[in-house]
């Protein structure tokens, strides 16, 4: 019975947060901003140092991708290290 209160109140408070946003808008995840330093995963530039395979965010593309700063081509979220 006490699971069963605490999946309620569970539920009560996410229907609270969803009425706080408009209808419609959803806050995309966005894991890169223009002007931001990234830097690209060892693997993809072997044999350089990491301030050679860092770079700026120049635009985020609606599809998540990014270009970069003086280096060519859309790039996934996945060709770089991790954020700390």
């Amino acid at each position: 019975m006490a699971v069963g209160a605490i999946g309620a109140i569970g539920a009560v408070m996410l229907g609270r947060n969803g009425a706080r946003r408009k209808r419609g808008q959803s806050v995309p995840n966005r894991w890169a901003r223009p002007g931001m330093s990234v830097v690209f995963r060892a693997e993809l530039m072997p044999g350089r140092d990491g301030s050679e395979r860092t770079f700026q965010v120049k635009e985020l593309l609606p599809s998540g991708r990014v270009l970069l700063e003086n280096f060519a081509g859309e790039h996934a979220e996945k060709e770089f290290e991790e954020i700390r």
